[in-house]
């Protein structure tokens, strides 16, 4: 009786303070997903970002389409880095940038980017960012501060010099890059957002993104 009800115990136990998830999903890829993430549209841009969803054998993915445009599709949410750190990212660029310079206004454009944020004042220009970018030009491990901004970093973690139409899985471990490049020691982000925008260059991109989630390793 006493191992019986400490079984029940542990199980109860269980239910109530689950264990620590190793791995968290940013996103689903859904119909009613994309419907209920918020969209930026970059100021001084004309067109959005055309936001398609479809599948294949891997399961569903985001199909971007910027056409002489700019908007990114992100959502609020709370990762803990001391316990999922690194960021994964799938993607596939069909279209790129071929020529452009990325680290200048007029050629800041990615045909896929991953914002990752943190929250640092009262409003959204406090904010520090590192953007993990899919580079038309750049090779892999390249970065600098934004043109518009030095509070948010691009980071190349893929380049299509390498890989061109075909899919890539990537990963960064955030909690060390928000040290290295804007020497901040965060536990947590608080944001999530992807892009694919052209509005510099005036050109077209098209891009994939697939199961992006946060694990401890």
């Amino acid at each position: 009786m006493i191992k019986y009800l400490f079984k029940i115990s542990v199980l109860i136990l269980t239910l109530i303070f689950p264990a620590k998830a190793d791995k968290i999903q940013v996103f689903e890829f859904t119909d009613i997903e994309l419907k209920n993430l918020k969209v930026k549209k970059v100021r001084g841009s004309d067109n959005k970002t055309k936001y398609l969803i479809g599948s294949n054998e891997n399961g569903n993915f985001l199909k971007a389409i910027a056409d002489n445009s700019a908007s990114g599709l992100g959502k609020e949410l709370k990762i803990d880095l001391n316990l999922t750190p690194i960021i994964n990212i799938t993607w596939k660029v069909e279209k790129n940038l071929d020529g452009i310079k990325e680290n200048t206004k007029k050629g800041h454009d990615f045909a896929g980017r991953v914002f990752v944020i943190k929250k640092t004042g009262a409003t959204p220009l406090s904010n520090r960012a590192v953007n993990y970018v899919f580079s038309s030009n750049n090779d892999v491990g390249k970065n600098w501060p934004s043109p518009y901004t030095k509070k948010s970093i691009d980071n190349v973690i893929s380049t299509t010099k390498k890989h061109m139409n075909v899919w890539v899985t990537v990963k960064a471990n955030v909690k060390e890059d928000f040290k290295k490049f804007h020497n901040l020691d965060i536990n947590e982000i608080d944001g999530i957002a992807i892009m694919s925008d052209t509005d510099n260059s005036k050109m077209l991109a098209i891009t994939y993104y697939q199961n992006i989630y946060f694990s401890a390793e």
